[in-house]
């Protein structure tokens, strides 16, 4: 783990505190990125993913003085990103009951590249990963996307989800086998193997 002096944002960090914006920008700049393709993930909606990230940066910059020179600043923003991602998930469900229409937008996965008849089979099989995806519990969801899809370690997973590295194991098991009994009733037994 990061000791005193390890963080090499902290002297942007410190100033982001002090109320500079510019040194926050650069902070969250170049982690911008990956959390925008971690909440599309969660919530299966780029559209949403660039309000989400826009409302937790702006509520860390509100609680600025929450940042902690000493650690890194990734590790806090996608736990403001990942809360912000429950909170819709359970605002759409509670939608869901009362019949109101949620935030289910049908979601294509931009590509550039070329082969019309392979790119459309391609995105039809991305977007019903996503879908399924998006059906998983939250719990389950998150570690998938985490350990699996953004690489992250189980120890990275279980720190950020407040949870045991075991947990996190257990968590993404169960999603991947989920999507494997899924996708082996759609597309045919050794899909996973593929």
């Amino acid at each position: 783990m990061s000791g005193a002096g390890d963080n090499p944002d902290e002297a942007l960090v410190s100033q982001a505190r002090a109320g500079n914006k510019r040194a926050f920008s650069q902070l969250v700049e170049h982690e911008t990125g990956r959390l925008l393709a971690l909440v599309t993930r969660m919530l299966s909606s780029p559209s949403q993913a660039e309000d989400v990230v826009q409302d937790s940066l702006a509520s860390v910059w509100l609680t600025r003085h929450r940042l902690d020179p000493d650690k890194p600043i990734g590790p806090y923003l996608t736990t403001v990103v990942l809360n912000r991602c429950r909170d819709r998930l359970r605002r759409r469900k509670v939608a869901g009951f009362f019949g109101l229409s949620g935030d289910d937008e049908l979601h294509s996965i931009a590509d550039d590249l070329p082969g019309p008849e392979a790119l459309a089979v391609s995105r039809e099989e991305l977007n019903l990963v996503q879908a399924e995806i998006a059906r998983m519990p939250v719990r389950l969801r998150e570690a998938l996307v985490l350990v699996t899809i953004e690489g992250r370690s189980q120890a990275e997973a279980a720190d950020l989800l407040g949870t045991t590295e075991k947990a996190i194991e257990t968590r993404v098991y169960r999603a991947r086998n989920r999507l494997k009994e899924r996708f082996e009733k759609l597309w045919g037994v050794g899909w996973a193997r593929a």
